[in-house]
């Protein structure tokens, strides 16, 4: 069984990748699916619908959607297995561009929007860092030199990244990407399975429900305007 992990952030078409994709390989592969969101999503419905897949979603609520994602991951796996599916497409909810929801035995995709700005690929840290393929979609909307400036920008934080520009909507590029998810290696060790990256630093008071406002009112790893370094406040 094949694990690919697709984050990116809101807006960015990952579910139009993930449509074109469960599209181009469902005669060949058994596919499930799982999206990971805070408090509601549709994408798993919708799917369900249009290729008669199995799909279900975890709603994070309080939790960060990244950590959700990893916590269930295993349970996902099983499920899978259980139901007879080779290929598994996880959805991340994409709203920490901090954290890193990919894996080891799986591949991991970015998918970027053309249209968000030139600069977004430096704001995306370890989601684009850690990745194995960047997806870049709205291709259409943007000009020649907006996309080279684009990848140029997604160099910068990856050098060795695999680069895929498309209109997902119609699929133009997407077999490139296809190739990519075709060729990574199926799981051998589900109870191996690690994340990629490191998490952030830690937990702060505010992630616990303390809602004082400044730096004063908090103890853990805390922020204050002067100076460029987080500190450690407290025992």
């Amino acid at each position: 069984m094949r694990l690919v992990v697709i984050a990116g952030p809101p807006s960015a078409g990952k579910t139009a990748v993930v449509r074109q994709t469960i599209r181009a390989l469902q005669d060949r592969h058994q596919i499930a699916y799982l999206k990971i969101d805070v408090v509601r999503a549709f994408e798993d419905e919708e799917l369900a619908a249009e290729f008669g897949i199995p799909a279900r979603k975890v709603y994070s609520g309080d939790l960060c959607p990244d950590h959700a994602g990893v916590m269930v991951m295993r349970d996902a796996i099983a499920w899978v297995e259980e139901g007879g599916a080779d290929l598994l497409l996880v959805e991340s909810a994409g709203l920490c561009l901090r954290c890193s929801p990919y894996t080891t035995q799986g591949l991991g995709i970015a998918v970027l929007s053309a249209v968000s700005g030139t600069n977004t690929p430096l704001k995306m840290s370890s989601m684009l860092a850690l990745a194995d393929v960047a997806v870049v979609t709205r291709i259409d909307l943007v000009s020649q030199a907006e996309k080279e400036v684009f990848r140029e920008r997604i160099r910068e934080v990856n050098p060795g990244l695999d680069i895929v520009e498309t209109n997902a909507l119609q699929g133009t590029g997407m077999r490139y990407l296809l190739r990519a998810i075709e060729a990574s290696l199926p799981i051998t060790d589900p109870d191996a399975i690690v994340l990629r990256g490191a998490p952030p630093l830690g937990v702060c008071t505010i992630c616990i429900g303390k809602t004082g406002v400044g730096w004063q009112h908090h103890f853990g790893v805390i922020r204050k305007l002067e100076g460029a370094d987080y500190l450690y406040r407290g025992d």
